[in-house]
């Protein structure tokens, strides 16, 4: 039997997640269909290198499918796509070794989240549309506050189904702040993500960015408890995963945006 990494774009608006759940429509459970589909086999393994949540993004979501099939890999992207609806799309199928694992052998992730300063006809489902003014070095003076390896218990949530038992100390290795038209892009680079963080660290930029907020409230706000995080969180709209690293994967990302915005 075969293990074929895939790569998966999709659009998140749809669906509640990435992870299979009863009674949901999710991008996992999705691709199980089409691979029943087009395979006719019933036992098979499709994990993927994390959760996204419910109306996330992915530009290149990564999974491993194990699956007896004698289907070349890209006869199988083919009619995998033939089978999934338009907002799902498999990029790329390779075979690897068994020892490969997409969650447990990934190395980083890298997060995109976009902040529109104008309201969008045609771009709204990938966006967080602010309408007040944002001061970028505001927020870029703040960004240093969760560079390294840091405890983000105040700006995750604790979830059966999202591995509350996780420690909530993460290493986030970058955070780029870059303006392309009228779009202000967030790039974040890490070992993991947990559970809204962020969504939560977007939240807090921002609100800082607004002026609502000191940018050294984002170094209080790691140090303490506080309902602020939570109730700064973005919306899932403007969220995409953009990159899963694994051994050897060259880290040089830039920080452009996933959905172009024009400045008028």
């Amino acid at each position: 039997m075969p293990r074929f990494k895939l790569t998966i774009e999709y659009a998140g608006t749809r669906y509640s997640g990435w992870q299979i759940q009863k009674n949901a429509k999710t991008v996992q459970g999705e691709i199980d269909r089409a691979v029943r589909t087009v395979t006719s086999r019933q036992d098979f393994e499709l994990y993927g290198s994390g959760r996204t949540d419910a109306g996330v993004h992915a530009l290149a979501q990564v999974a491993h499918l194990d699956v007896a099939t004698s289907l070349p890999p890209q006869t199988l992207i083919e009619r995998l796509n033939g089978e999934l609806p338009a907002d799902i799309n498999i990029l790329g199928a390779e075979v690897v070794p068994h020892r490969f694992h997409a969650r447990h052998d990934a190395v980083a992730r890298r997060y995109l989240y976009q902040i529109a300063r104008r309201r969008t006809a045609f771009a709204k489902a990938f966006v967080w549309w602010v309408k007040d003014p944002i001061a970028v070095n505001r927020m870029r003076e703040a960004a240093g506050a969760f560079v390294g390896f840091r405890d983000f218990d105040a700006f995750s949530e604790s979830d059966a189904h999202h591995e509350a038992e996780r420690s909530t100390r993460v290493r986030v290795d970058r955070l780029d702040i870059e303006e392309a038209g009228d779009l202000v892009l967030v790039g974040i680079e890490g070992s993991h993500f947990l559970w809204k963080m962020v969504r939560r660290m977007v939240g807090v930029l921002v609100e800082i960015g607004r002026v609502k907020l000191e940018p050294e409230a984002a170094a209080r706000l790691m140090n303490g408890p506080s309902d602020a995080p939570a109730r700064l969180t973005a919306p899932a709209s403007g969220l995409f995963l953009e990159r899963v690293y694994y051994e050897h994967d060259t880290r040089n990302a830039t920080t452009k945006p996933a959905t172009a915005l024009q400045r008028f």
